[in-house]
């Protein structure tokens, strides 16, 4: 018989643990997205291609590829030379972990006053259970976790929750998605349905775009090569972009980060 893999240390890591964590697993560090993609969707969004703004209207404050390039090298870390075009592209791990503080923050504020949470993500195969401990540990704390009502379509799909966590599905799959209309269509039917809306969306993609430029309190993760959430944080529209790659190889990668998250959050 084979070896049986290690289990993923679940414990809370220390700060200098998980960063360690965080670079062997590739989360940040060498991630896996290539210089030459991150530059194409930077270029893309500069250039006015809606898919890449992430519900997000970031009007012309982005036009020029640079400044986009110049605000993910200061909260990403990717590599700031222009001139690097191709091969490999980083994310600062210590910017990893300065943001999920800064997002521990905004949950420890959640749980304190027991706030409505409204929990989606637009990349289940990778971040389906980091929503989903979230949403444990907050519910544990005494929030409300959001449910969705019934029956919402949008993008030729369904919109369901899974885990108390909204996602898109088609054809009996879960659905990646960088669309807004899957959020769109859940804070629609919530007002239609004379339901307040979500005191914070804790999310990613255009899930969290949405949310954040309809005027909500939301934080979200985010990839290199999705620079939209990281202009939201700039200006202000979204509270927090966590830089982080959102599909590696075992989502099981997640959990150290999620126990720093939540001990930092005070909900462990």
């Amino acid at each position: 018989m084979g070896r049986m893999p290690k289990p993923i240390e679940t414990r809370v890591p220390s700060r200098a643990e998980l960063i360690d964590h965080l670079v062997r697993t590739r989360i940040a560090g060498d991630v896996a997205t290539p210089r030459d993609n991150n530059l194409s969707h930077y270029r893309k969004l500069a250039n006015g291609d809606r898919h890449y703004w992430l519900g997000l209207e970031l009007g012309d404050r982005w036009t020029d590829e640079q400044d986009v390039l110049a605000v993910m090298a200061e909260r990403c870390g990717v590599v700031d030379d222009p001139g690097h075009r191709v091969g490999q592209d980083t994310i600062d791990p210590e910017l990893t972990v300065a943001a999920l503080d800064r997002m521990a923050a905004r949950l420890r504020k959640a749980a304190l006053d027991r706030q409505s949470v409204l929990l989606a993500t637009g990349h289940p195969g990778g971040l389906l259970d980091v929503h989903r401990a979230t949403a444990d540990a907050l519910r544990s704390a005494g929030c409300e976790i959001v449910v969705i009502p019934a029956g919402l379509v949008a993008d030729e799909g369904s919109v369901w929750q899974f885990a108390d966590i909204a996602v898109m599905e088609r054809g009996a799959t879960l659905w990646h998605t960088h669309s807004p209309a899957p959020m769109a269509a859940i804070l629609d039917a919530l007002a239609a349905h004379g339901r307040p809306q979500p005191d914070l969306v804790v999310a990613d993609h255009g899930w969290a775009g949405c949310a954040a430029q309809r005027g909500l309190d939301a934080v979200g993760y985010a990839d290199c090569n999705d620079p939209a959430l990281f202009l939201a944080e700039a200006e202000g529209t979204l509270q927090v972009a966590v830089p982080l790659d959102d599909h590696v190889r075992n989502p099981r990668f997640y959990d150290p980060m999620v126990a720093y998250l939540l001990a930092a959050a005070g909900l462990l």
